[in-house]
C-alpha cells in the first residue's frame, strides 16, 4: 500500500487544506473493485511483484533504470515478468527493470529530451503532471530534482502500472492519483510547475482546460503545455468532424499562433513555443508490450503526412508560459 501521508502533509503546508482533507476519500472512490471490473486482477498483478531491498537506481538525464538482473533471484525475476505482463498494455515508457526491457508504445523519453532544457529547473519544486498515464514523466521530473511530483490520470490501469513501478523503486515523493484535472479543487494555486502533455486536444473546451491549469499554479509558476497543432495562421483551428487518427475524442487542433493567443487571453505571460515536432513511427509504434494498432495504422498508407481520414498527420508543439 502507498503511504499518502507525506502528500497530505505537503498539501496542507502549501495551503490546500480542503484538498488534503478530501483526497483520501477521492482515491478510495476511484481505486477499488467497484470502479472497474479488472481492478482485482490488476491489483493482484502489482501485489505479486517482488519487493527489492535497496535496488540500484538510475534516475537522471541518462534515463530511468531500476536494478540489475543479478539483484533478483530467478524466481523473483519470473514474478516480475509475469506481474508486468498482467498489466498490459503499456503505453508510456520505456522502463529498464532488473534487466527486463519494457518497450512501451511511446518513446516518452524522446519527449522528455525535447523539453528538459527549456523548462525552469525543477529543483525543490512541487510539480503537477496532468494526464500523466502510468507516470513515466513523473519519475523523470523527480530525477530532475523536484521536491514532490503529483500526477493525475483517471485511467485505473495507468495508476496501477505506476504503483507497480513504485513498488520496485521503493518509497518516493511521487504519486499518481486516479483523478482528472477537474477533480482538483478550484483555484488550488500551490504548484510551482504544471505539465499538461497530450491532453488539451481531448478537451471539449480548451479554454476551460487552460484556465484550470492556470488555477493550479502559484504566483510566478510555470506551465509546460504540449498538444497537437496544425500549421497555419493566427485564428486557424482544425475541428475534425469525425475521428482524427482513428481517435474519437479529438476536438481542437489550433495553430501555434492561435494557441498562444488563447493562452494570452487566459492570463499567461512569457509565452514561448520551444519545440514543434511531427510524431514519427519510431516514436509511437506497436511493441510486444503494446500489440494493438499504433501510429502506422492511423496514417494514410500512401502519404504519411496525412492521417487515415485525410487530416494533417500528428504534429506536436510544446509551449512554456508563466503567470503573475
Amino acid at each position: 500500500m502507498i503511504d499518502y501521508q507525506p502528500l497530505y502533509e505537503l498539501l496542507t503546508e502549501r495551503g490546500a487544506v480542503h484538498w488534503s482533507s478530501i483526497l483520501a476519500k477521492q482515491i478510495q472512490q476511484k481505486l477499488n473493485p467497484q470502479a472497474h471490473g479488472n481492478f482485482t486482477k490488476w491489483n493482484a498483478a502489482v501485489e505479486q511483484l517482488p519487493v527489492p531491498i535497496n535496488p540500484s537506481i538510475q534516475l537522471n538525464d541518462e534515463g530511468f533504470k531500476i536494478g540489475q538482473t543479478k539483484e533478483l533471484s530467478a524466481a523473483a525475476w519470473q514474478q516480475l515478468d509475469a506481474g508486468l505482463k498482467n498489466l498490459f498494455p503499456w503505453r508510456k515508457g520505456p522502463y529498464d527493470l532488473f534487466g527486463l526491457h519494457l518497450d512501451t508504445e511511446w518513446r516518452s523519453d524522446w519527449k522528455w529530451d525535447r523539453i528538459k532544457d527549456h523548462i525552469t529547473s525543477l529543483d525543490k519544486r512541487l510539480v503537477l503532471d496532468v494526464g500523466c498515464g502510468n507516470g513515466y514523466h513523473c519519475w523523470r521530473m523527480l530525477g530532475a530534482g523536484a521536491q514532490m511530483v503529483v500526477g493525475v490520470d483517471p485511467v485505473q490501469l495507468h495508476v496501477l502500472q505506476f504503483q507497480a513501478i513504485r513498488r520496485l523503486y521503493g518509497e518516493a515523493p511521487a504519486y499518481v492519483l486516479p483523478l482528472t484535472l477537474e477533480e482538483i479543487p478550484e483555484k488550488t494555486k500551490i504548484f510551482d510547475t504544471v505539465f499538461s502533455m497530450g491532453v488539451l486536444y481531448h478537451r471539449r473546451s480548451p479554454i476551460d482546460h487552460l484556465t484550470d491549469l492556470r488555477d493550479c499554479l502559484r504566483s510566478g509558476g510555470e506551465l509546460v503545455l504540449e498538444t497537437l497543432v496544425i500549421e497555419g495562421k493566427q485564428g486557424e483551428v482544425l475541428v475534425p468532424e469525425g475521428r482524427y487518427a482513428r481517435m474519437r475524442n479529438v476536438w481542437f487542433l489550433p495553430t501555434c499562433d492561435t494557441l498562444v493567443g488563447w493562452m494570452k487571453r487566459c492570463g499567461f505571460k512569457n509565452i514561448r513555443v520551444v519545440d514543434v515536432n511531427q510524431t514519427s513511427m519510431q516514436e509511437q509504434r506497436s511493441t510486444p508490450w503494446m500489440t494493438f494498432n499504433s501510429l502506422e495504422d492511423f496514417l494514410d498508407p500512401d502519404n504519411p503526412d496525412l492521417t487515415i481520414e485525410g487530416h494533417p498527420a500528428p504534429r506536436r508543439a510544446t509551449i512554456i508560459a508563466t503567470i503573475d
